[in-house]
């Protein structure tokens, strides 16, 4: 399917639809989801929630229940996912929904332990996932999904448990730049999505202009301070991405969030009138496969409350399941009651919510960063730390302080349990570098990447010919790309490699070549690590090699950008896909010879091993190789690139997750694509747990 950031261009797919009423004096419905100014209303109820998103195909379906449970058991009330566009429809008019991507299985088994569900069908999602825009057949695609879940009674209006529905994912962040159209869009796409009649209102995150009665909601790190507010005073307050970290590129650090700091401004929102609050990620999970956009490890938001694997991240998890237990337990003043604001220093306030018969509570705000500050409230002294929140039970009780965290940290330990050191063991296979006579399309130009391969590898082989017509005196080779990686071969023998970055886009290389006097073969291969999740006019975007130069010395420079090119799309072991077990006889291994093993570019490597005893999580410690892709028994556990170091020296990732489910007892089959060339015999097999709190124990099963 073709992949482009939609501006107006979806209006002329279909007749402008009329809105159905939804939330305009909801508090008088008796079933289904409806809304006023203070919040959602659940079967006649008001509700202040807390959400958690976990993304179905960033884990497997043995996990979900377990995590699941976690994440109730943490204070959770919903459940938010995404809709995964690509993977449900990877053809036009081919739908898989198996797997991982079992949608229905997921929210079922959310509804079997008493949550709700807030699904956000995009279908543009960003998600840091592979070319997350939308695409042009968007009304159809979310026309099948709230189809599939309305014939499986899962909408709360039909006593399912989905209470919420999203169009649309950060547009307000490309609108601007499609002008008039842009706006239009925006019209549209809420108009849609609410003529699909699913019986519970929709939301547009990041998107002010949100046509009633879609809700506009924040996402951010601090929403309580900068969100102005729903665009209508009849909708409710919401914030549904509060990120518990962020996501993590390779070459660069993990971002670390505080449990106090995600408490205050979790607090904060819901004195200010918040009343649902959704944490990006409760669960992030891996990046499976070539899911991962630009430059993104596979392990997704991994300082979330529930790790990777899903243990629990301690405090972050504990300290939250405190707060949600404080806010809930006055849950009743905080949607009943008059909400009164009063200073109470120079940067102290007190946000108080009373009514007579459902009582009160009070949040007493110290944003002094640096002071421990006594406040007198009600004729009563509480001393607040720096930057803190305390939570007053019948506004008196101090019964929860955000920067007081009393859960012990706990840490994660990757354990040894099968080192793959034997060289014996181990299988190789050398790709073949392709000439330029060996391939099938030829032109007299560097042609765009992503065109070529069309997201079905990310590999694209560049390759020409060269004759000097004179002695060249040190010859050397300059590339620029606007791809992510880049390989060259000249004659067969690696000259050098390069890359760029999340940050720097274009890739610069010049390297030493060795040059025979007759005809040279020049291979270059272009690689990508993930393509681009979101901005706008994503269509144009383009990648690839764009100069290429051949320089003698200081005094002579040939362009070979005009020359004759060839291209070969992907990588020989790709195309007989030699990660599967009925597909490794189509070429010959070599085996028994260590000096065959080691620091060998473009290999593929192979062996069998036993699975690990008991049922915690496993990982894979590729940091004696350098960058490529790893399966274990057919499935793709993801791109790893442990070369790219981030500034203190250190891989981004090195530990990678292979879930329980993947596995066998014993027979397991690990293949590995190397570009660079590394050293298979440093790899391990390593469990994953917890230690150092009291409720480290609780692992995935």
């Amino acid at each position: 399917m073709v992949s482009c950031r939609v501006g107006f261009c979806l209006i002329l797919l279909g007749t402008v639809l009329v809105f159905y009423t939804v939330g305009a004096g909801g508090a008088t419905a008796e079933k289904g989801v409806t809304y006023d100014g203070r919040s959602l209303i659940i079967d006649g109820q008001r509700k202040l929630l807390f959400s958690g998103s976990i993304h179905y195909p960033r884990s497997t379906p043995e996990m979900w229940p377990s995590l699941i449970e976690k994440t109730k058991e943490g204070g959770i009330d919903v459940i938010q996912t995404y809709v995964f566009w690509n993977l449900h429809e990877p053809k036009l008019g081919q739908y898989d929904f198996s797997g991982r991507n079992d949608l229905v299985k997921f929210i079922k088994e959310i509804r079997s332990q008493g949550l709700y569900v807030c699904l956000r069908i995009g279908p543009f999602i960003e998600a840091e996932w592979n070319y997350g825009p939308s695409k042009f057949h968007m009304r159809k695609f979310t026309s099948k999904i709230v189809n599939l879940m309305k014939s499986e009674g899962l909408y709360a209006s039909q006593g399912g448990p989905i209470i919420l529905s999203q169009i649309e994912n950060e547009y307000g962040n490309v609108e601007a730049a499609f002008h008039e159209k842009g706006a239009s869009y925006v019209k549209w796409a809420g108009q849609m999505a609410v003529g699909l009649q699913t019986g519970v209102p929709w939301i547009m995150c990041k998107q002010p202009d949100a046509p009633d009665p879609v809700i506009n909601t924040c996402n951010g790190m601090r929403c309580g301070e900068t969100f102005p507010g729903p665009n209508s005073p009849n909708k409710p307050k919401m914030w549904t991405e509060d990120w518990t970290s962020f996501f993590q590129v390779y070459g660069a650090e993990p971002y670390i969030r505080s449990a106090e700091d995600i408490a205050f401004h979790a607090a904060l929102f819901v004195a200010k009138n918040g009343s649902y609050i959704n944490y990006y990620m409760y669960h992030g999970g891996t990046n499976f496969g070539r899911t991962s956009s630009s430059y993104f490890i596979t392990g997704y938001y991994d300082q979330a409350p529930l790790d990777e694997y899903g243990l629990l991240r301690q405090p972050k998890y504990g300290h939250l399941k405190e707060l949600h237990a404080a806010i809930k337990s006055s849950a009743n003043p905080l949607l009943q009651g008059k909400q009164t604001i009063l200073s109470l220093g120079p940067m102290q306030q007190a946000y108080v919510f009373e009514d007579p018969s459902s009582g009160c509570v009070a949040f007493l705000v110290n944003n002094d960063a640096t002071k421990v500050i006594q406040i007198q409230f009600r004729n009563n002294a509480y001393s607040l730390r720096p930057k803190s929140i305390g939570i007053l039970q019948n506004c008196k009780n101090l019964i929860y302080e955000t920067a007081k965290v009393n859960v012990a940290k706990n840490m994660r330990v990757t354990t040894p349990v099968q080192v793959f050191n034997v060289p014996d063991k181990w299988e190789v296979f050398r790709e073949t570098i392709p000439t330029f006579s060996g391939t099938s399309l030829k032109t007299n130009a560097l042609l765009e990447h992503t065109k070529l391969t069309k997201d079905k590898s990310d590999y694209l082989w560049y390759t020409s010919r060269f004759k000097p017509d004179s002695p060249c005196a040190n010859p050397s080779l300059y590339i620029e790309s606007s791809g992510h990686v880049v390989h060259v071969f000249v004659n067969n023998a690696l000259a050098g490699s390069g890359h760029g970055s999340r940050d720097i886009r274009v890739v610069k290389l010049q390297v030493p070549v060795s040059l025979i006097n007759g005809q040279n073969n020049i291979s270059i291969l272009s690689g990508m690590v993930g393509l681009p999740d979101s901005g706008a006019y994503m269509e144009r975007k383009s990648y690839g090699l764009t100069k290429v130069q051949i320089s003698c010395g200081e005094r002579k420079t040939i362009d070979l950008g005009g020359s004759k090119w060839g291209y070969s799309v992907g990588l020989l072991g790709e195309k007989v896909r030699l990660h599967q077990w009925r597909n490794l006889r189509r070429v010959k291994w070599s085996t028994n010879n260590a000096g065959l093993i080691k620091n060998r570019p473009l290999a593929w490597y192979k062996i069998m091993f036993d699975g690990p005893n008991g049922n915690g999580p496993v990982g894979l410690n590729m940091e004696s190789m350098g960058k490529g892709e790893m399966w274990v028994n057919g499935e793709s556990i993801g791109r790893y690139w442990v070369s790219f170091l981030t500034p203190s020296g250190h891989p981004s990732q090195s530990i990678y997750h292979i879930p329980r489910a993947f596995l066998k007892a014993s027979g397991n089959l690990l293949v590995v694509l190397e570009e660079e060339g590394g050293d298979p015999l440093g790899i391990s097999l390593n469990t994953i747990s917890v230690v150092g709190s009291n409720q480290a124990q609780s692992q995935l099963s």
